[in-house]
């Protein structure tokens, strides 16, 4: 019981924290919704997912508490941004641990996840946070970007 109130608590914090980025989530969620996107909640992701999102290269994309993925299922497997650039043979990732760990870096930076996201590269195996993302997938550990010495 004692551990609950302050997990329970720190989540709640995180979520007003990155309701700036889960607005644009929800934004762009009710934009897909006219085409056929459909809304569901994934208590384990902590996350509003639109599923079938219809625009975009593939996959999925984060904002906040809200995930927009173009597929069926978030259970779905997918291959890390490290093995896509011929950089190393890992196993599949489940793309819901990948999201997940982005869901957390949202919660923990809140409005300054987007702009250093986008310091640190961008959609790219050299971004830090796709980086720590694919860790967690493959781990269930190590979904801060700048890991502790």
């Amino acid at each position: 019981m004692t551990r609950v109130v302050p997990r329970a608590l720190g989540l709640l914090l995180g979520a007003l924290w990155t309701l700036p980025n889960t607005v644009i989530g929800l934004l762009g969620g009710a934009a897909g919704m006219a085409a056929g996107a459909r809304p569901h909640w994934r208590r384990d992701d902590r996350a509003l997912v639109f599923q079938h999102w219809p625009w975009g290269p593939g996959g999925a994309i984060t904002f906040g508490n809200v995930i927009l993925h173009t597929g069926d299922s978030l259970d779905m497997p997918c291959t890390t941004y490290s093995h896509r650039a011929g950089r190393c043979i890992d196993a599949p990732i489940r793309l819901a641990d990948h999201e997940r760990a982005h869901v957390y870096q949202y919660m923990v930076l809140g409005p300054l996840f987007l702009p250093l996201y986008l310091l640190c590269g961008g959609v790219s195996v050299r971004n830090r946070f796709e980086r720590a993302a694919d860790r967690y997938a493959l781990t269930g550990q190590g979904w801060w970007p700048w890991p502790t010495p």
